[in-house]
């Protein structure tokens, strides 16, 4: 038996020691896959798994899934990460970043460049045989070369094994000789190599104008594609209208479209797939540049809403608010992070997915100092409400409820207790829909009223009311004038009856013109205990103008009083007989007044807490239950900028 036999049987001697490694428990590797596949929990799942493009190319995990990548890895050289937090088997086990290092019989301890760790498959390879394998030293060097290693137990024996075997050093010695002529670009194929690096250039620049023109369209939120999705066509979206515009004057861009012309290139970077890759892939980018913000702000607040989306889903929309002192002037900003799906509405749901996206984020939980919802039970219940759940947590965030949101229920609370509001807001909604609905109806409405334009009524805005009362309040004898006009031309006889109704009816009724001018003084009124007061003998004094304006007589019309027929064994007691005028503003006045100042008492309470604090410490006001809430919320807001100024600079 010669000497290269002799090698010939220890190489394999010492391989088949090998292949009992890794074939030692098939059931544990298998195991140890669907481990590294499988997150353990929906908690796991951050927001950010959509985006796992591109592929990292430090992971040996993704090698097989890019073609011609050694010579760049080669040239680049095996990449380590030293924060990596390596996760524990189903024994217990994890991967020990001691085992880099190889120590020596002098007690020295040597580098293994070659070894590389896959964060992707929680498994170790080696870089050189990965590289450089054959199909006969595959089956030989077994999962270090192929499927990656992950028997913790028993690596430290397999990597001496390994580093010692004749096909290890073998590809060692291709990759350092490889390492070495690419160094000093003096490779066999050097003009080849000229070309593929004058290659990698014109790709990098192609890519730089493709990003240019997604970003700008991105950020002025237009559309990117349209009706086809072929160069030099017609409805071919705006993406490509722009790549088409920049060949006009750029040689690279015009070179790259030629090569798709001619079909001389498979992969064209022009198609949907990758337009929507780079947006998430910007959007990532914007995504932690925010998050960076805040973590420097250290402390901020969050700002939740939820509604239906198109497809009939619910999804919350989350905002972080904080101090940004990035830039020379101090700032308080607010950062919209994203939508969230929600599946459970409930205030433990809510907050769960507030968790999640907070710990995704890598935001502290016990930094927030402020938070602000809606006026919804799920977001605003004392026991199991999404903000008290969050205060069991962290005492510090205070909860504000969102003024505009209480102002618009308010409102809704005051038109609804009174059924003749509701039917002054209904008369409000018809002449606007009565005129909105046809051209030919608005050219009238047009030709009578210069001045402001009707306004529809909005469920979610308390401020269109107000919108929405003012240009019939300032117009009223015009636009009277002109539904007389379409009654007078309209061949509809349900249109003529409507106009008809609501000029003489609606608008020449004394009662609905100081509805009218008590709903305009109501909305824009700060003090609505004094207005009680005083408010509706100025309301009439004005309706009485406008009334002689119209032509028609300040009265309130008399209803008869409907007397109900009394029992033989009936106490008879007489009724106080009211006179119209004390009826409206008993019924009518006093009723939305008071429960004006009853909502505003309740959809403001969260503040009443606040108010010592504000009161003694920072504003030096009397804070009693006349102050208005639009100024309280405004007050509160400046009050938690500078709290949480005072202690992130304390």
């Amino acid at each position: 038996m010669n000497q290269d036999d002799t090698d010939n049987k220890l190489n394999d001697q010492e391989h088949s020691e090998l292949n009992e490694l890794h074939n030692k428990d098939p059931k544990e590797s298998e195991n140890d896959k669907g481990e590294a596949s499988m997150p353990k929990n929906d908690s796991d799942v951050n927001i950010n798994q959509e985006i796992l493009f591109p592929l990292n190319v430090d992971d040996p995990g993704n090698w097989d899934k890019i073609p011609n990548i050694r010579d760049f890895l080669v040239e680049r050289g095996p990449k380590r990460d030293d924060g990596i937090l390596f996760p524990l088997d189903n024994t217990g086990r994890h991967f020990n970043p001691s085992h880099y290092k190889r120590q020596l019989s002098n007690g020295e301890k040597s580098d293994r460049r070659w070894l590389v760790y896959s964060i992707s498959m929680d498994k170790v390879f080696c870089f050189c045989c990965k590289l450089f394998k054959t199909q006969r030293t595959t089956m030989k060097l077994g999962h270090l070369v192929d499927e990656g290693y992950k028997d913790w137990k028993n690596i430290s024996r397999c990597l001496s094994l390994h580093e010692t075997s004749r096909d290890h050093i073998d590809c060692m010695t291709s990759w350092i000789e490889l390492e070495t002529r690419l160094r000093k670009k003096k490779t066999i194929d050097e003009n080849m190599q000229v070309a593929i690096n004058k290659e990698r250039e014109h790709w990098k620049q192609v890519l730089k104008r493709i990003i240019a023109v997604v970003q700008r369209i991105a950020k002025n939120n237009l559309a990117l594609r349209g009706d086809n999705e072929k160069l030099y066509v017609e409805n071919n979206g705006i993406f490509l209208q722009l790549i088409e515009m920049i060949a006009e004057f750029d040689p690279i861009m015009e070179e790259h479209l030629r090569r798709v012309q001619e079909k001389q290139i498979h992969y064209t970077y022009l198609g949907p797939k990758i337009q929507n890759e780079l947006i998430q892939m910007l959007a990532a980018e914007v995504r932690n540049s925010i998050v960076a913000k805040i973590k420097h702000a250290k402390y901020f607040t969050v700002i939740l809403d939820c509604t239906p989306d198109a497809s009939h889903e619910e999804q919350m929309s989350l905002v972080i608010r904080c101090v940004d002192d990035s830039e020379n002037a101090i700032a308080i900003e607010e950062f919209w992070i994203g939508f969230l799906k929600v599946n459970e509405t409930s205030g433990l749901g809510l907050f769960t997915e507030l968790k999640n996206i907070l710990s995704n984020l890598e935001l502290d939980i016990d930094n927030i100092r402020g938070q602000g919802y809606d006026n919804g039970s799920n977001m605003k219940g004392k026991h199991k409400g999404v903000q008290s759940r969050l205060l069991e947590i962290n005492p510090r965030a205070f909860y504000t409820l969102c003024g505009c949101h209480s102002l618009n229920l308010t409102l809704c609370d005051m038109v609804k207790c009174c059924p003749k509001a509701m039917s002054f807001f209904g008369v409000i909604q018809r002449i606007y829909s009565l005129f909105s609905s046809s051209t030919k109806r608005w050219q009238i409405f047009k030709d009578h009223v210069q001045g402001l334009t009707v306004k529809p009524l909005s469920q979610t805005r308390w401020e269109s009311h107000v919108e929405s009362v003012k240009p019939i309040k300032d117009q009223t004898s015009k636009i009277r004038d002109a539904l007389i006009d379409l009654a007078n031309i309209s061949d509809d006889s349900k249109i003529k009856s409507e106009a008809e109704g609501l000029a003489s009816f609606e608008l020449e009724n004394f009662e609905f013109v100081s509805g009218m001018v008590i709903w305009y003084k109501l909305l824009y009124e700060i003090n609505i205990v004094k207005f009680r007061e005083s408010g509706f003998d100025q309301a009439l004094i004005e309706a009485e103008h406008i009334a002689s304006e119209m032509g028609i007589e300040p009265i309130f019309r008399e209803k008869r009083i409907i007397r109900r027929k009394r029992q033989f064994d009936e106490i008879n007691r007489e009724e106080v007989a009211q006179t119209p005028k004390e009826s409206f503003r008993v019924n009518y006045f006093l009723f939305i007044i008071d429960q004006a100042l009853s909502s505003l008492q309740t959809r403001f309470e969260q503040f009443q807490k606040y108010g010592c604090i504000c009161r003694k410490e920072f504003f030096q006001v009397e804070i009693d239950q006349n102050l208005s809430p639009i100024t309280y919320v405004t007050r509160k807001t400046k009050w938690l900028g500078y709290v949480i100024y005072r202690e992130k600079s304390g």
